[in-house]
Formats: structure tokens, sequence, C-alpha cells
């Protein structure tokens, strides 16, 4: 009983430091609040008039939500590469930014179920993916295993750093036996939800252009260099603006994480791009409309091709180290290979796969003025939830929040 009232005050502190900050911190949430607001406003309208106010069509069934959805998974799935070396093989310089990582990791899962929950046309229709009460299909369907390992994950990231920091709260140490079991099964977890995301788009053979072995390995590489690098930037960020110390060391070692699988994610790409082009085959269709345009249509050239550039030009600036160990150029190739990876993971993905269709016809998917409020406004949630998580975290780690 007394543990339930402590932890009660545990989070009635924790939300009196969410509520609090200067007018910089109230204009960003104030900022995100209304995105949501507008975000909602467009939802309201695509339930009231179903998916045919979005891009989407019968033909092209997957867009802008599903491709950031693909994306955030990668996001989410990156915590794994500061929990391995913290919990397992006890390296204290990545200590400082485990929380921020499994912070991130919450905030993007609830992303990501956001978006399969809009996704699906309104909430109403979720109730088919809960066992025993819907038909959940369970072992044979691909979107029933991406039911269980994101809700699964997404407990993990939630009850282990929650645990810590409960114990910090209180000015105890955390029992390790407690949660390195967690630990354990989250960093295999981690891999599990990115391989079992790929594995769903692999596994439908009417989809050639996702009918590749390396597509499971191309999307842990591109997470654990989208993902760390996005930690980057945000601890880059914290330790400018707060008393919570990141350590140069700990920027230099994520950084290397990144710079290696940004290196291994181009690779892929590159060998992907010869299976494609070197020997073309009707299959190479879907390539060759994303890279150069089919039939004149082209609209998604420029924009795989803004995100290649990005991702080389990252990972060149990466490998050097004179330029990695500046830290504003490793932040503005962080920023490039985020946006780059979004690009080429997000719609370079999944919209391509829908075209040429069945028939041959060729069908441009462009995103409605409601999706893309709609997408905005769940990033603002993200970003919104994360705020809070990070100031409550910082708040306990630097000493400031602590039961009495």
């Amino acid at each position: 009983m007394r543990q339930l009232k402590i932890f009660s005050r545990f989070l009635k502190d924790g939300l009196n430091i969410a509520i609090k900050g200067n007018s910089a911190y109230h204009i960003w949430m104030g900022l995100l609040t209304l995105l949501m607001l507008a975000a909602t406003y467009a939802y309201s309208i695509q339930i009231k008039e179903g998916l045919i106010v979005t891009g989407m069509n019968d033909r092209i069934s997957w867009g802008l939500y599903i491709s950031n959805f693909t994306f955030l998974v990668g996001v989410a799935a990156a915590a794994v590469m500061l929990i391995l070396p913290t919990y397992v093989l006890k390296d204290v310089n990545f200590k400082q930014a485990v929380l921020i990582g499994e912070g991130l990791a919450v905030a993007a899962l609830l992303m990501c179920l956001a978006f399969v929950v809009i996704d699906l046309g309104g909430p109403a229709r979720a109730w088919h993916l809960i066992p025993k009460v819907g038909y959940f299909n369970f072992p044979n369907s691909m979107l029933a295993w991406d039911v269980i390992v994101l809700n699964g994950y997404l407990v993990l990231n939630i009850t282990i750093p929650l645990y810590i920091l409960f114990c910090h709260y209180k000015g105890i140490e955390p029992n390790r036996k407690v949660y390195l079991p967690g630990v354990f099964i989250s960093v295999f977890w981690a891999v599990g939800i990115h391989l079992v995301t790929a594995f769903l788009y692999a596994g439908l053979p009417a989809r050639p252009f996702w009918n590749s072995s390396l597509l499971g390995p191309r999307f842990l590489a591109s997470a654990f260099a989208a993902g760390p690098a996005l930690i980057i930037l945000i601890l880059e960020f914290i330790r400018r603006h707060s008393d919570f110390k990141v350590s140069n060391t700990t920027l230099r070692k994520i950084a290397l994480i990144v710079t290696v699988a940004a290196q291994i994610n181009l690779i892929m790409l590159f060998s992907e791009l010869f299976k494609e082009f070197y020997a073309p085959t009707h299959h190479s269709q879907s390539a060759t409309y994303l890279f150069f345009g089919l039939e004149g249509k082209n609209s998604l050239v420029p924009w795989i091709w803004t995100g290649i550039i990005f991702n080389i030009c990252a990972t060149v600036m990466l490998t050097f180290h004179f330029i990695r160990n500046n830290f504003a150029y490793m932040s503005l190739a962080c920023g490039l290979l985020f946006v780059g990876i979004w690009i080429e993971k997000g719609l370079g993905l999944i919209v391509p796969g829908f075209i040429p269709g069945p028939w041959g016809k060729i069908v441009e998917y462009s995103p409605s003025w409601i999706e893309i409020i709609i997408t905005v406004g769940v990033w603002a949630m993200g970003a919104f939830i994360f705020t809070i998580l990070a100031k409550v975290a910082i708040a306990v780690e630097t000493g400031k929040l602590r039961f009495s």
C-alpha cells in the first residue's frame, strides 16, 4: 500500500514537472497542441466521409499513413542500440542517453499504432485486431504478428524505464534482477518488430517490388541509422537547453553506430539497384517508375533521388572522423540521414509496390491535404508525448524530482 502511495505521488509530481516550464516550452507545447487539434478536425472529416477524402484508391491502398508507420517502426527499434551497450555490455557512457532513447521508442510506437488505426478508416474497426473478440487470424497472418510485437515492445519500453525512474525517484538503485530479464527480451524484441514488419511486405507475392530477401536486413540497417541519428539531434538539443549532462564521448559513440548502419544501408541499397537494373525484367517496372519514371509518370523521381543524395552525403560526412567529430557537421549529417531514410523507407518503399497495377495500369498517388494534416498531427502527438516523458526523466535523473 505504501509503495502504491509513493507511486501515486510520483505520477503527481511528474505531472507538475510536465506542466511547468519557461515561455519557449509553453510555446512549443501550445504549437503541438494546435497541430493535434487541426489533425483532429481533419480526421473527423475522414471519419465522416471515409477514406475517399485521401489520395488513396483501389489500386494504391497504402499511402502516407503506412509510409510513416513503416519508418517509425525503425525509429522505435533504434532504442535497442542504446539498451544493449548500457544494460548488457555495461558501457556507462550510454547511461546518459538510454532513458531518452526509450522515451523516443514509446512515442514512436504510439505514433505507429495511431497511423494503423487511422489507416483502418476509423477506430471502430480496430476491434477486429483484438484476440478472441475480432478475427485475429493468428499465427497465419503477418498482420497479427505485427500487432503482437508492436504492443509487446511498447509494454517493455514503458515498464522498464518506469521502474528505473521510480527507483531513482525514491533515491534507491533499481534491482538488476528485476529489470534485466526484460532488457534481454527487449533486445531481441526490437529486432523482431522490424523483421516482422519487413516480412509483412516481403510476404506479398503479388508485389514483386517488395519480394526481396534483403528487405528485412535493410529495414534493420536503416532503422539503426535513422533512429540513433534522431537521438543524437535530441541529445544535442537537451544538453544545450537543460542541466542534463551528455558527454561528447556518448554522442561520438552513438555517431559511430549511425555511421556503420548508414554504410551497410547504402551497400544493401546499391545491391538492390544492381538486381533491378543490371538485367531488368517485367518485375523491375516498379523500380523503374520510382527512379526514372514510367510512361510519363514520374511524381516520385525527385523525391527518391533527393533521399539518396541525402543518404550518400550524410554517410560520406560521417565516415570521415574529422567531420564526424565536429558536432555541427555531425548534427547536419544526422539531419540529412534522417530525412533521406524517411523518404527512401516511406513513400519510396510503399507506393511503388502498387505501381503498375495487376493489369499494367499506372495510377499515381498524391496525398490529400487531409492526409498531410493528420500525419503532421500524429507527429505532433509523438513530439508532445516525448517532450513530457523526457522532461520528467531529466528531472528525475538530475535529482530535481525526488520523493520526500
